[in-house]
């Protein structure tokens, strides 16, 4: 019986971890990619992924609200962020690098 509550500590531990990347992931791309996506709206996805992880900490793996936040992480993880990363500059905030003058296929030089 110990080996199997610790099988459940460990998968509850795994779904933790997963809907925590998904919600990290998620708050890190850009807010008009989910929209270039036809994919629901970034707030959406970070209230339900956030959701989902504080459910995860509180609940126990056998009731089925982890279920449910598993299902969702699983959605997002499969569909949405795969939308957002074939996006051009994979769908992330622009923090560093380029200029407001960098066009699509480099600098724009003024026409020299």
């Amino acid at each position: 019986m110990q080996g199997f509550a610790g099988f459940l500590w460990l998968l509850s531990v795994a779904l933790i971890l997963f809907s925590g990347f998904a919600l990290i992931d998620a708050a890190t791309r850009r807010e008009d990619a989910y929209r270039a996506a036809d994919k629901k709206t970034k707030p959406f996805w970070l209230i339900v992924l956030a959701l989902a992880f504080v459910v995860n900490l509180i609940f126990n793996i056998l009731s089925f609200l982890p279920i449910i936040g598993l299902i969702a992480t699983i959605v997002y993880m499969v569909d949405v962020r795969p939308a957002l990363r074939g996006l051009p500059g994979d769908g992330r905030s622009r923090r560093s690098g380029g200029s407001s003058s960098d066009g699509p296929y480099g600098p724009y030089n003024g026409g020299r």
